[in-house]
C-alpha cells in the first residue's frame, strides 16, 4: 500500500508541476502558441517517474484542465483548449513523458541518456502539437512551423538541458 500511495503522490505532484510551469507563460504576438515552462517538467516526469508514470502524470494534467480546472497556459482550461489550435502540445505531453520514460528505462542512466530521451520526446511534442496546430488552423507546414517550432527551439534546448541536468543528479534518488 505504502508504494501505491507514494505513486499516486508522484503522479499527482507532477501534474501539479506541469499546471504551476504552465503559469510561467510568454505569449507571442504572431501565435497562440505561448512560450511556457510546461515542457521543463514534461521531460522531467519522464525521466523521473519513467514511461508509465510519466505518461499518467501528464494525462492527470490534461484531464484537469479539460474539466475546467485552470492549469493550461495563461490559466485558461476546457475542452475548447484541447480541440483548438494548441491542443495537440497539451496532448504531445503525455506522448513525450511517456517516450522519455522507455528511453530512460531501457538504457543506462547517464546525461547523454537523458539529452537524448528529452530531445525525442521534445520532437514528439512538436510533431503531435503541430501537425494538430495544421489540422486545426488549415497551415501548410511552413506557416506552422514558422509559428510553432522554430520560435521555440532555444528555449527548449535550454530546458532539456536543465532537464537533463537535473534528472541525471536525481538519479541516485529512489524516486
Amino acid at each position: 500500500m505504502k508504494g501505491k500511495t507514494k505513486q499516486l503522490t508522484l503522479y499527482s505532484l507532477f501534474a501539479a508541476l506541469t499546471a504551476i510551469l504552465s503559469q510561467i507563460s510568454v505569449p507571442l504576438p504572431f501565435t497562440p502558441v505561448p512560450i511556457n515552462l510546461a515542457t521543463l517538467s514534461v521531460l522531467l516526469a519522464g525521466g523521473l517517474l519513467g514511461k508509465k508514470g510519466g505518461a499518467i502524470s501528464q494525462i492527470v494534467y490534461a484531464l484537469l484542465g479539460a474539466i475546467g480546472l485552470p492549469v493550461y497556459a495563461n490559466f485558461s482550461s476546457g475542452i475548447s483548449v484541447i480541440i483548438g489550435p494548441t491542443g495537440g502540445y497539451i496532448i504531445g505531453y503525455i506522448v513525450a513523458a511517456f517516450i522519455v520514460g522507455i528511453i530512460v528505462e531501457k538504457s543506462e542512466k547517464n546525461l547523454r541518456t537523458y539529452m537524448l530521451s528529452m530531445c525525442l520526446g521534445i520532437i514528439a511534442c512538436y510533431i503531435l502539437g503541430t501537425a494538430w496546430f495544421m489540422y486545426i488552423t488549415n497551415s501548410n507546414l511552413t506557416s506552422a512551423l514558422t509559428l510553432c517550432v522554430l520560435p521555440f527551439i532555444p528555449g527548449d534546448i535550454i530546458k532539456i538541458t536543465i532537464g537533463a541536468l537535473i534528472a541525471n543528479r536525481l538519479r541516485k534518488i529512489k524516486i
